[in-house]
């Protein structure tokens, strides 16, 4: 490994050269990409990335044993980008989905000190954005004190169709780009290894008085170059596993049952629900373990309930309006 890339020795820091660029926009961002044989998606990624109005103080990939073209394709990019800085893992011989992707990213961390940026990405590399993504994210944050994680929306074009807008609710940042306040993440105390960390994240951010945000706005509009949950096995396997985290996460029946109803009429038509729902249900008869936060848990489905009842955006509302307070700082 190369030294400059050993974690066991100096940190990767943002270089000075980039100090113009926080002074036009007041913050220093920093790119973790965890990544896996991504040779197919990866460069349309790494280009947007290049074309920011805003670019990163330091982008950090994480190549997570990849066996493909991407170690040579990140080699030609490390060249071109000075703020392009990769870390290597071994090969494990198979992707893992969730825990895999959270220590790969937690490794990200590692690699640098967090207290030299003002926000943190956890970026995917299958992923398009528009040139101002970052920039207007930044704006965002800096209208509103409280908000401790945000996203724009994703939109995926499938078999040279216009491009429609995948899955996700206004009250979560997509899982594919979450972009944080370094303080914010650390008080909720990062990611948690399961699948539907991208979910448990968003709902501890509102127990501890922030807001977590996606936002559907020309700006934040993002291409993403293959469906959601298709990376490992295809969609029936990647709905099923969605269902299964839901039950880890702790979502009640009602509101799951709810929920699959609606992603039955969302491409793929009636099976991706299906296959949501029988995930969940097969977890909870095999009595598969759960978050183990029973406020975190109660706090869910209070919201859930809400939700069903009165609409998501009323719902979040009274969520924001329960837990509203001043962010904390969470010491270093």
């Amino acid at each position: 490994m190369d030294a400059r890339h050993d974690l066991h020795g100096p940190r990767l820091r943002p270089r000075a050269e980039d100090s113009p660029d926080r002074a036009r926009h007041g913050r220093r961002y920093l790119l973790i990409s965890p990544c896996r044989d991504e040779e197919a998606y990866m460069r349309r990624t790494l280009e947007s990335v290049a074309r920011q109005s805003a670019r990163p103080a330091l982008w950090v990939v994480v190549d997570d044993g990849s066996t493909d073209a991407t170690p040579a394709i990140l080699a030609e990019h490390e060249r071109r980008l000075p703020w392009l800085a990769v870390v290597r893992r071994p090969d494990r011989g198979r992707r893992r989905v969730g825990p895999g992707v959270i220590e790969a990213f937690e490794e990200g961390c590692r690699a640098v000190d967090l207290s030299d940026f003002d926000f943190v990405c956890k970026l995917d590399l299958d992923l398009e954005l528009p040139p101002r993504y970052f920039e207007r994210l930044m704006e965002l944050m800096d209208a509103d004190p409280r908000l401790g994680t945000v996203s724009g929306k994703s939109y995926v074009a499938v078999d040279g169709r216009a491009p429609r807008r995948e899955p996700g609710g206004d009250e979560v940042s997509a899982g594919m780009t979450k972009f944080y306040r370094v303080e914010c993440l650390r008080e909720i105390g990062g990611f948690v290894r399961e699948v539907m960390w991208d979910g448990i994240d968003c709902h501890r951010c509102r127990m501890l008085g922030w807001k977590a945000r996606s936002l559907d706005e020309p700006a934040l509009r993002f291409l993403h170059l293959r469906p959601m949950g298709s990376s490992q096995k295809g969609l029936w396997t990647g709905r099923w596993r969605h269902g299964a985290g839901q039950w880890f996460m702790g979502t009640g029946p009602l509101y799951m049952t709810a929920s699959a109803l609606y992603r039955c009429t969302q491409p793929p038509l009636l099976w991706g629900g299906l296959a949501m729902w029988l995930g969940y249900v097969a977890s909870g008869l095999r009595r598969r373990p759960r978050y183990p936060d029973l406020e975190f848990r109660a706090c869910l489905r209070r919201f859930q309930r809400d939700a069903l009842w009165m609409g998501k955006a009323r719902a979040l509302a009274r969520a924001e309006g329960r837990c509203a307070r001043a962010p904390q700082v969470a010491l270093p």
